[in-house]
């Protein structure tokens, strides 16, 4: 049980940096950072492997580039999707 708070915590510290680093953080809510670091954990380890630091089991450079690579590729299908949105 404690692991899987683990994960969830350091899935949406994952995905806060993602948000971070590409600059889309402030569009997202705690919830989207937890799924945007497991995903992009999961994402990152499979194509970069599991290597540098784990902490909950997963990779923390791997899962970082992922969660990046999951970010920009997400907002740019939702501006395909909504093009005005960013003009608020």
């Amino acid at each position: 049980m404690l692991h899987w708070l683990w994960v969830l915590i350091i899935g949406g510290i994952i995905g806060l940096i993602a948000g971070a680093i590409t600059g889309h953080g402030h569009s997202m809510n705690w919830f989207v950072n937890i799924i945007a670091g497991l995903i992009g954990s999961s994402l990152g380890q499979a194509i970069f492997g599991e290597w540098g630091p784990q902490v909950a089991e997963m990779a923390i450079v791997p899962s970082i580039l992922g969660a990046i690579i999951l970010v920009v590729v997400v907002s740019f299908i939702l501006r395909m999707i909504r093009p005005n949105a960013d003009e608020t």
